[in-house]
């Protein structure tokens, strides 16, 4: 009797053991797959980009003349192998000068009672500390004081140099995680509105980063202006390309913005490890990715008297003109559909009304449910 009451028993409709055919909870899984991608990605990203740094070509210079310095600076690159770009100049003069050009990471003075390492931390700190690091040995060897002297260090409210890195961050955030709600909540807006609302939305972003480098943590001590619209040029770009992209992936937006702006963004923008301590692949990244378009040229602004400022402008410039033609083209793309909709057969009779507490949902509810979930996943994320 009660094994024939067991294989009888009938499974209700709500039932757990029912999950695996529950749409309820393949809606769930499916969104799930945003969030684990961002987790492999992100693991791969960063511990790819700053586990284990390592010069990589890093280019410095040894000061001095005469057949000394020669077989000083050839021992030094013997040792060192693909690690360093090892050069000569004949004064310090010199070497100071290309470390305000950025065209070396530190120099060597040779002297035989006082020995000297000259560096620019302002444009990298963990390169300056590399560059001491390859010839501290050198004056160790010789029972001498090693002297360090930095010709370009940060402001006092940044004495690391790394706050710009998170300024980018900050308006990277704001940036992206902007797109889901012009994206998802706008998608019926017309394009000419979203462009507006992405110039509207990218302007607060960047007053916003200026007031973070100003007047609340002194990131910068001058040329605010300068930060204040590189940065806007920045967030605009991300804003035009993201919503640009939504008419295409729709959900999967936020995971696209994350790999743009995010995994490979953030570690080949140069703010914490340059591309001399890199790899290739995050090194090759960083001549042209909006994120080191932005550190780049805040840098150059602030310690380096502009020179390659002009070229950094013109990345993040070249990002902003591919974003407005995504967006164009998306745009477009809309209007083609609408069009299409609008002389397509007409839709089949609807089915009866179900009875109460059943009542479908229609295709104007079920959007604005599937935009909300994408715009909490996006800000949650």
């Amino acid at each position: 009797m009660s094994g024939g009451h067991k294989a009888g028993r009938v499974t209700a409709p709500g039932d757990v053991r029912t999950a695996p055919s529950n749409p309820a909870l393949r809606h769930v899984l499916t969104h799930l797959i945003t969030p684990l991608l961002m987790c492999l990605g992100m693991g791969l990203a960063y511990l790819g980009a700053f586990a284990t740094p390592e010069p990589h070509h890093l280019p410095v210079a040894v000061v001095g003349s005469g057949p000394q310095a020669k077989v000083f600076a050839q021992t030094v690159k013997d040792e060192a192998g693909d690690k360093l770009d090892v050069r000569t100049v004949t004064d310090r003069a010199t070497a100071v000068d290309q470390l305000k050009h950025r065209r070396i990471s530190g120099a060597y003075v040779l002297d035989a009672k006082a020995p000297e390492v000259v560096v620019a931390s302002a444009g990298s700190d963990m390169s300056a500390t590399a560059v001491e690091k390859v010839f501290t040995p050198a004056a160790t060897a010789q029972g001498l004081p090693l002297k360090i002297t930095d010709v370009v260090p940060p402001v006092p409210g940044d004495p690391t140099g790394s706050g710009i890195f998170f300024l980018l961050i900050a308006v990277s955030i704001g940036s992206y995680a902007s797109v889901a709600v012009l994206g998802a909540a706008g998608a019926g807006l017309s394009t000419r509105t979203r462009a507006g609302l992405v110039a509207g939305v990218s302007f607060v972003v960047s007053l916003i980063g200026a007031a973070f480098a100003g007047p609340l943590f002194h990131l910068v001590d001058h040329g605010l202006w300068g930060v204040w619209a590189m940065s806007w040029l920045y967030s605009a770009g991300i804003l035009l390309l993201g919503a640009g992209l939504h008419t295409f992936l729709k959900r999967w937006t936020t995971l696209a913005v994350m790999v743009l702006f995010v995994m490979l963004n953030f570690t080949s923008s140069g703010g914490l490890f340059r591309p001399e301590l890199q790899d290739g692949f995050f090194g090759g990244l960083h001549a042209f990715w909006n994120g080191a378009g932005l550190v780049e040229g805040i840098r150059d602004l602030v310690y380096f008297d502009g020179r390659g400022l002009g070229r950094n402008v013109w990345v993040l410039a070249v990002w902003l003109l591919l974003g407005a033609v995504v967006l164009a083209v998306a745009g477009a793309v809309e209007r083609r559909r609408a069009a299409a909709e609008g002389t397509a057969p007409a839709p089949a009779p609807a089915a009866p009304v179900p009875p109460a507490g059943h009542a479908r949902e229609t295709a104007q509810d079920i959007a604005e449910e599937d935009a909300e979930e994408e715009i909490e996943e996006t800000v949650g994320v």
